[in-house]
């Protein structure tokens, strides 16, 4: 009879049971950091509750602590759980990494310089500033690093959480009976990449039509992920297209505006093409440069490998 809980083959927990469990370590290793860092704030300096509460809710310190909780989370099933190396989720950090890296950050940022230039020689954003400050009398250029820190561990984490973990072990998952490694894999592709669009949905202005472009989204940045089985380019697509987006153009990222921008704008123009309140990703103009960027991607992943195919091995457990 098989075992629903472990994979006696594998000696290892079922995928499901994997994504469960990580889920809940995620969960407790937040908690757990959350809990260190208000003992250290009230030992340590005279902040009130108030002032620690401001504290959890930086930007730069909600998203570094969730990276570190993911890394935690990492570690813990890379020995226990999946027992794979870490090099196994996508870091492989040889030169060809670093290259596909590189590619991805440059690939990001002129995604961004299109959309921004398609809506400004069509009327739909106007510049009413530059250099704009998160708060009035604060330096630019301190705001400016804070929100580069903070889309940097943004980028790294949830690349880890959805391609990293989430797409391998669902295709791992998937893999067997009734479907191949590549079915498994496609399957899984998909599959993560609506979870990604459905956990943005909680966003500010969010709309239905902002969910499934999302989807759009996470099939972009996974992309990368299952031609050359690295996060490399999806961790450097996901931070300057970020990045670019909100603190260089000042379109709202995801339905939420940083407040500090090169380039402060005015926005105008249909929200089926802008994507209004929600940004670029939420519009037309924004799931076209997604799609010119899937083509952008397949072309470099041939030039680099000589062919585009899907990493089939993503699906097979290697112990």
């Amino acid at each position: 009879m098989r075992n629903l809980f472990l994979n006696t083959k594998e000696h290892r927990p079922r995928a499901w049971l994997r994504l469960i469990i990580v889920i809940g370590l995620f969960i407790l290793s937040t908690l757990i950091l959350v809990g260190i860092t208000t003992v250290i704030a009230i030992k340590f300096t005279d902040a009130n509750a108030k002032e620690i509460e401001t504290l959890l809710k930086n930007p730069l310190a909600v998203s570094f602590i969730e990276l570190l909780t993911i890394w935690i989370s990492y570690l813990v099933a890379s020995r226990w759980l999946d027992r794979r190396p870490l090099v196994d989720f996508g870091f492989r950090f040889n030169r060809l990494w670093w290259r596909d890296f590189a590619f991805g950050l440059l690939l990001g940022a002129a995604l961004m310089v299109l959309i921004f230039g398609v809506e400004l020689l069509a009327g739909w954003v106007t510049v009413t500033g530059t250099l704009q400050p998160m708060v009035i009398g604060q330096p630019f250029w301190s705001g400016i690093l804070l929100f580069a820190a903070v889309f940097l561990c943004v980028g790294i984490s949830e690349e880890m959480l959805s391609r990293g973990y989430l797409l391998r072990n669902l295709a791992e998952g998937l893999q067997g009976k009734y479907l191949n490694p590549k079915m498994a894999l496609l399957t899984a592709y998909i599959l993560s990449s609506m979870v990604f669009g459905v956990l943005h949905a909680a966003n500010p202005n969010t709309t239905l039509i902002s969910t499934i472009l999302l989807i759009a989204g996470g099939l972009f940045l996974g992309l990368g992920y299952i031609l050359t089985g690295d996060l490399a380019i999806p961790i450097g697509l996901h931070i300057t297209w970020n990045f670019f987006q909100g603190n260089v153009f000042g379109f709202p990222v995801s339905g939420r505006l940083t407040n500090v921008t090169v380039v402060a704008i005015k926005q105008s123009g249909p929200v089926l093409f802008t994507g209004g309140a929600f940004g670029p990703e939420a519009g037309l103009i924004g799931l076209a440069a997604i799609a010119i960027g899937c083509v952008i991607i397949l072309l470099w992943v041939r030039k680099t490998r000589g062919t585009a195919k899907l990493e089939e091995h993503l699906a097979i457990y290697t112990a």
